[in-house]
């Protein structure tokens, strides 16, 4: 038993050794051949990343990467892509931004309620893939990234002036919220960390305890594995992948929140886009995995932070969306092939554990 534990340990160990090293020589030839040095390259990113600003820097950008790697993570759990993380927490966002910009409540009231909100549209737009899977047997990518442009259409439309937004200069954005709705933040120097990081940390320990520890977790991950045992068990599959849609988008619905919350007070056209697609790619780096996805979003973002200091070093501004494929490229097959390695060896022991007990009952038969 001490053995099987211990192959475990060294395969789990194994993988993440194997992509961390992979990704390092890959990206080293490709430094190579723009003429530039790739151990200058890490230095600068490692002395840079480890200053105190960088590091506030770093946590703060990885708080909605997490929660956007969550709501993925639930959908990858049930064997469901849910490419629409990106548009259900725009839409979420918006649509929170606008109702609490209308609203002048006590800051333990608004707040929750802003965040509600979020979570309630978010869910909706996401159930919405899983109603056209179970009722049409409509791809779950197909629905979601149509509901991408769909919502981006719909924010578009209401985000002008004269609907439910203003216009300030060059930009239009819904009314600012009250400061009431100001979320806290925890103070650090030189600069505060975002007090959603909490928010992040109970997220991740609800998503793992959920899927984890509970029958409805077994069942989401069962029906994940084989549709057919589930039914089977008696587990309702259409119900289920409603579910975990709906779940998925509830939890894109927070992904905005650190943002409207805790730096832009209202939803405008600048607000930032785009990071439920790096969500997708933080959800395979972690592997689904709670302190795995926390740990690729603290990556991300200490990517992003000394990737900017990489271009006064000289080197090409792209390098930075480079090392980020390749290290989710290395990930994927690292773990991959580690796994099918894995896989071989339980296949071998099981073989020499039947192999030994033939020649057991053949020696018995023998004896008798």
């Amino acid at each position: 038993m001490k053995k099987i534990d211990r192959t475990k340990l060294t395969l789990g160990i194994a993988a993440p050794a194997l992509a961390i090293v992979a990704a390092l020589l890959i990206t080293s030839v490709i430094i190579l051949a723009t003429g530039k040095d790739p151990l200058h390259a890490y230095t600068v990113m490692v002395d840079f990343g480890s200053k105190s600003d960088s590091q506030v820097w770093i946590i703060n950008k990885a708080v909605p990467y997490y929660l956007s790697a969550l709501a993925v993570a639930i959908g990858f759990r049930m064997n469901l892509f849910n490419i629409g993380v990106d548009g259900q927490y725009r839409i979420a966002a918006f649509f929170a931004a606008v109702v609490g910009g209308a609203l002048t409540l006590p800051g333990f009231l608004q707040i929750p309620l802003i965040i509600i909100v979020a979570m309630l549209v978010g869910s909706a737009w996401a159930g919405i893939a899983g109603v056209l899977k179970t009722t049409r047997g409509v791809s779950e990518v197909i629905t979601t990234i149509m509901l991408n442009s769909i919502a981006a259409a719909v924010i578009g439309y209401f985000l002008q002036d004269g609907r439910l937004a203003v216009k300030d200069g060059n930009l239009f954005h819904t009314p600012d919220l009250p400061a009431s709705s100001h979320f806290f933040t925890i103070p650090t120097r030189p600069d505060p960390l975002d007090g959603f990081l909490v928010v992040a940390a109970i997220a991740g320990v609800a998503y793992w305890f959920v899927l984890g520890r509970t029958r409805f977790g077994f069942d989401l991950r069962t029906v994940g594995q084989s549709e057919s045992a589930a039914q089977a068990g008696g587990v309702s599959v259409k119900r289920m992948v409603v579910t975990s849609m709906l779940l998925s988008g509830a939890a894109a619905g927070l992904i905005g929140m650190p943002t409207l919350l805790g730096v832009s007070y209202n939803y405008g056209t600048d607000f930032p886009v785009g990071i439920g697609f790096t969500g997708i790619a933080i959800a395979l780096l972690g592997r689904n995995h709670p302190l795995g996805m926390a740990a690729g979003a603290l990556l991300w973002g200490f990517l992003e932070r000394t990737g900017t200091q990489l271009e006064f070093e000289d080197y090409e501004q792209e390098i930075v969306g480079v090392m980020q494929g390749v290290i989710v490229l290395c990930v994927v097959i690292a773990y991959e092939v580690v796994r099918r390695y894995g896989l071989r060896i339980q296949q071998r022991k099981v073989g020499e554990e039947l192999a030994a007990q033939a020649r057991k009952t053949d020696k018995a038969e023998v004896s008798a």
